[in-house]
């Protein structure tokens, strides 16, 4: 049965202009989030869209859209497109300040508990300064460690001596988890906006803010043991040498060793970077092969530009989530429900942002974490360069028990801070995945009745979408490489008490899923829980230039969305499915 017709869409475009105003169709469903002064003219005459020339990362049209960008909505049965991409399209520089600590109040569990996170008070802060890095620092994967007694001791006892300090110490082991749930589970209110929480998670600021957090753990450490030199292990899970809960932590005797993980994970359980929730029959061999492919998928396929790698601009007066780039998505947040205990009440430790820094392999999961935005610049990739990222602030204290503020401008460079990461084999380089379907069966096998007609729509089942493409037209290998095709989800709305993980295919069979290895797969929106009785709201962005080249969907006019919903509380998406080009900002 042929699918329907789509209805018309809404076309929403700024022209590729570097000299003059230009103005854009006002659009009423256009999400108004910020608490900062609007710039807009008078809605019904539409909003001034200001043409600037091409760079340093502009996005001054439509929501600070590049230029020659084009959004195109859908309104197929109540789909539609939103002009608005970033959280507030008339944003200037605006920097996220660092927290007023004596503004810190209580956070709260997923299951509603308040618990106090907040650390000690003092009314002397001191700036950072890029200190003489000295000896460079290694950090070694975690699987080599066990081999090298000598480090090893010297982990442990550093673990060791920041559980036993008291936990008012702001160096202690309980102190530095509290600064993880300040930051991420409504501790700190931001400086000028009461009504706003502060959230290093699902932005643009999750790289800075845990590379910083991990730069002052690791020199509390050093300085607890006498040993500038040393250097936080890294937990290797993207390659099968390390695809397991490394041996080092698995020690009940150890310092290293936390009781609050999933039993059923211990190794030699293969890790599962798309975890969803439960366990599956599926062999080693095969999760091993979707594993690298998913890895292959998030730091070279999709992740083409600072939008999709880094993840949604987040500045002063936007709400918080505004949407997470690849590798916090897939495969940080899967890694963190996989490795939490699920007989806790919030899935402790790993399990919720909250009490995750309890867990001493926390540290080395964001170790691994941070390596990925090493090697993303290796391959080419370069840091975003607008100052309402550069110049967000930070607290910490560091190995002096003195509170430093830091900005993310000086975190980009860790040879500057003293630290480099052990080379290793880097096998999903050439794990690309592979379609299922042959080219001349590339669009998908689903009938009319399958096709969902209306939103918002609460997944409570799979359902798949037909959106508009922007363009059939089949384009260079200079201009995929110039402009990256990126499908959004916008609206998403859901529970932040809960997890939630919802898989998104393209041009896939809806009743048998391709999978993880497979080319159709296109990502998974994944959340850990992280607040109690608050409503979320957040966008998935998709970066699909080689995914339509794998598949052979290049000159489609349309493709055929397919969200399957694998476990928590279904999130409600009251937006809608749109695609756009975006400038591609990786080189």
């Amino acid at each position: 049965m042929a699918s329907p017709p789509l209805p018309p869409t809404a076309k929403i475009f700024c022209p590729n202009s570097t000299s003059h105003t230009s103005t854009a169709t006002f659009n009423p469903l256009f999400p108004k989030k910020s608490r900062r002064p609007s710039l807009a003219t008078n809605p019904k005459q539409g909003f001034v869209c200001k043409a600037t020339k091409n760079n340093d990362q502009n996005h001054d049209c439509m929501g600070k859209l590049d230029r020659r960008n084009m959004l195109i909505g859908l309104g197929a049965g109540g789909l539609y497109g939103t002009a608005g991409l970033e959280t507030n399209p008339f944003a200037f520089a605006a920097p996220v300040p660092p927290p007023d600590l004596a503004t810190c109040g209580p956070a709260d569990k997923p299951d509603g508990t308040i618990i106090d996170c907040c650390p000690p008070n003092t009314t002397t802060i001191i700036d950072f300064k890029l200190p003489d890095p000295g000896p460079i620092r290694t950090r070694p994967a975690a699987q080599n460690v066990a081999k090298d007694l000598l480090y090893l001791a010297k982990y442990k006892e550093a673990v060791e001596l920041v559980r036993v300090l008291p936990e008012d110490d702001p160096r202690s082991l309980a102190q530095q988890a509290m600064v993880h749930c300040s930051y991420c589970d409504g501790g700190y209110p931001m400086a000028g906006f009461s009504d706003l929480e502060i959230q290093v998670h699902f932005c643009w600021l999750f790289y800075p803010w845990h590379r910083w957090y991990l730069y002052f753990h690791e020199k509390i450490m050093g300085k607890l043991i006498d040993d500038p030199t040393f250097a936080l292990p890294f937990w290797n899970w993207d390659a099968p040498a390390g695809m397991y809960i490394p041996s080092i932590f698995t020690d009940p005797t150890s310092s290293l060793y936390d009781q609050y993980r999933n039993a059923a994970h211990q190794p030699p359980k293969i890790l599962d970077l798309n975890y969803g929730g439960t366990d599956d029959d599926t062999d080693d061999k095969t999760r091993i092969k979707e594993n690298l492919t998913t890895m292959y998928q998030q730091m070279i396929s999709k992740a083409t530009s600072h939008h999709l790698f880094f993840g949604e601009p987040y500045r002063a007066g936007d709400d918080p989530n505004p949407g997470a780039g690849n590798i916090e998505s897939i495969p940080h947040n899967n890694i963190h429900l996989w490795t939490g205990d699920p007989t806790q009440t919030n899935g402790e430790d790993m399990g919720t942002f909250c009490s995750a820094g309890r867990d001493p392999i926390f540290y080395s999961h964001h170790s691994n974490v941070d390596r990925m935005w090493s090697l993303y610049k290796a391959r080419g990739g370069t840091d975003i360069t607008k100052t309402d990222w550069l110049d967000t602030g930070f607290l910490f204290y560091n190995e002096n028990k003195n509170l430093v503020r830091v900005k993310v401008r000086d975190s980009l460079d860790e040879s500057k801070r003293g630290y480099k990461y052990q080379d290793v084999d880097i096998p999903w380089l050439k794990s690309k995945p592979t379609a299922r379907k042959s080219k001349n069966k590339r669009k998908a096998a689903v009938s009319s009745a399958q096709l969902t007609s209306k939103f918002p729509a609460t997944l409570s089942e799979t359902i798949s979408v037909e959106v508009a493409r922007p363009s059939a037209a089949k384009r260079t290998a200079a201009e995929k490489a110039k402009e990256e095709e990126v499908l959004v989800i916008s609206g998403i709305e859901f529970a932040g008490s809960g997890m939630l993980k919802v898989d998104v295919y393209v041009n896939d069979d809806a009743d048998v899923v391709s999978g993880k290895d497979k080319a159709e797969f296109a990502r998974s929106f994944v959340h850990v829980p992280h607040r109690a009785n608050k409503k979320l709201k957040t966008t998935l962005r998709l970066g699909i230039t080689n995914l339509l080249t794998d598949l052979g969907a290049e000159e489609d006019s349309s493709v055929v969305v397919t969200l399957v919903p694998k476990f928590g509380k279904t999130p409600i998406t009251k937006g809608g499915f749109f695609f756009f080009l975006e400038h591609n900002w990786f080189g």
